[in-house]
């Protein structure tokens, strides 16, 4: 019998995922989940890894020192290190010069992610990618940009098992539970935004074909997935590199006719390319959340306008007149960015006057920052940084006040409720949702409150009664 050497490569295979920023990450990092498993990699928690994988965030200044942060903290458990995501795409070399304790991975090495992490748990050095603008390596025409379709393998009947999309090209595997799960439509984005890096590192729009996507949401709906919400860049381009500009109009019926979803959610929509008949799709097909998440960033046309964007305070105003004329009772989330280069008093008093008439249901406030390779970033008129933080932190409480408001006036309505879980005070009857209205993490919660018994994954009709900043308080009569 040989002498004991430790454990073998195969004990040491193991690695903990660490996911920071948004929904489209998430999705991300259940594929990586997947292809991992596929390669022998066991997924464990962050004190057992002897490897640590984070799937960073590079979209604002903040969200790279979180990013940043988590690095520096996994490196200290011991373990091997590795980044992948936006932020080290966006940097990659010069990220792996400044943080050597990790190992700095490509969007292209995620096929490979596997053997990559062999080379990292091994302590084989492999040059981190040079940083390039990756809306170069697809052709400008965006209908030139799809492959041939590829053969759809059906999804594997065993709930357990990951996923494996078209020609073995996408895997995924849930690294959580619940009823609700993103979905990618498309990846990357192709306007030109003057503040935002997100194209150059994320690339060219591209859309997945909708058998794909189809074949997807049965599988998460055979796992337990009750409400899917759509994600991507830009979901209003959605078809445009297939010749089919209405094509996500076609496609969100049949998403919400998979059998096992109660409810289908799109986010990310552009308000300058929000069609008539998209507004009508949401608005009124049974199973889509009458949801709009619109990108205004600003109300002020000067201040649009010089983020490269379209719009004004009226316009804006006329496309929700739009969408509550078809539905009355539809949710509204946006964006806004204060302390833009040139922005003045009267700038900020369109912002206000656009707020204070829009009855948005959540409001999203952020202070600008340079963020390198932008126009923005060259612009003159730049504001202090103790101004721009006086300027988030007034709208801020503005946003506060009138979401309050806003929830406070769907008192009396008739809401349908996704149950997720039983309420955490553990008062017997009440349980947490979310209301039509309500997107996951970034908007409010509704607590229903029901004689009958409830279990996650249930839809139920509930009256509102009443409301807490944007969380409501709900009442079941019956089901």
């Amino acid at each position: 019998m040989s002498p004991r050497s430790g454990p073998s490569p195969s004990a040491l295979r193991t690695v903990s995922l660490v996911t920071l920023g948004c929904a489209r990450n998430e999705v991300d990092s259940e594929e990586l989940a997947a292809r991992l498993t596929a390669s022998g990699w066991d997924l464990t928690s962050a004190d057992d890894a002897s490897v640590v994988l984070v799937n960073t965030c590079g979209f604002i200044q903040a969200a790279k020192q979180e990013s940043i942060a988590e690095l520096l903290s996994a490196a200290e458990s011991g373990a091997k290190v590795a980044a992948v995501g936006c932020l080290a795409e966006r940097y990659g070399a010069d990220l792996a010069g400044e943080l050597p304790e990790a190992q700095v991975l490509s969007f292209d090495d995620y096929g490979e992610i596997g053997a990559r992490l062999d080379d990292v748990l091994a302590g084989r050095e492999r040059p981190a990618h040079v940083a390039r603008d990756r809306r170069t390596l697809l052709p400008i025409t965006p209908s030139d940009r799809q492959p041939a379709p590829a053969a759809r393998p059906a999804p594997p009947e065993d709930p357990a098992a990951p996923w494996v999309g078209p020609g073995g090209g996408v895997f995924r595997r849930r690294l959580s539970g619940g009823v609700v799960a993103p979905l990618k439509i498309a990846s990357g984005c192709d306007r030109r935004c003057s503040f935002c890096a997100i194209p150059s590192f994320r690339g060219a729009f591209v859309s997945r074909r909708p058998p794909e996507i189809l074949a997807e949401a049965r599988w998460l709906a055979g796992r337990g997935v009750r409400e899917l919400v759509l994600v991507s860049e830009n979901s209003t381009s959605y078809g445009k590199d297939l010749g089919n500009l209405r094509l996500l109009e076609e496609v969100l019926p049949d998403l919400a006719a998979t059998e096992g979803i109660e409810r289908v959610r799109i986010s990310y929509l552009q308000p300058a390319e929000l069609r008539p008949g998209l507004i009508e799709v949401i608005a009124a097909t049974p199973g889509v959340a009458p949801y709009f998440d619109l990108s205004f960033q600003h109300a002020s046309g000067r201040v649009l306008r010089a983020m490269r964007r379209f719009g004004n305070r009226e316009r804006f105003g006329a496309l929700l007149d739009q969408i509550r004329e078809r539905s009355p009772q539809a949710g509204v989330r946006s964006n806004f960015i204060v302390g833009f280069p040139g922005e003045t008093g009267e700038d900020l008093r369109e912002l206000e006057l656009f707020l204070s008439h829009a009855g948005l249901d959540a409001i999203g406030i952020f202070g600008y920052s340079d963020e390198d390779g932008t126009e923005a970033a060259s612009l003159p008129g730049k504001l202090d940084e103790a101004e721009i933080c006086r300027r988030v932190e007034e709208f801020a409480g503005l946003a506060d006040e009138l979401m309050a408001q806003r929830a406070e006036a769907r008192l009396g309505e008739r809401v349908d409720v996704l149950i997720e879980e039983e309420a955490e005070d553990g008062t017997p009857g009440s349980f947490l949702g979310r209301a039509a209205h309500q997107a996951p993490e970034v908007d409010g919660v509704t607590t229903v409150r029901s004689r009958l018994p409830l279990a996650a994954g249930d839809m139920v009709r509930a009256v509102v009664t009443g409301s807490d900043g944007v969380d409501l308080i709900a009442d079941v009569k019956s089901r």
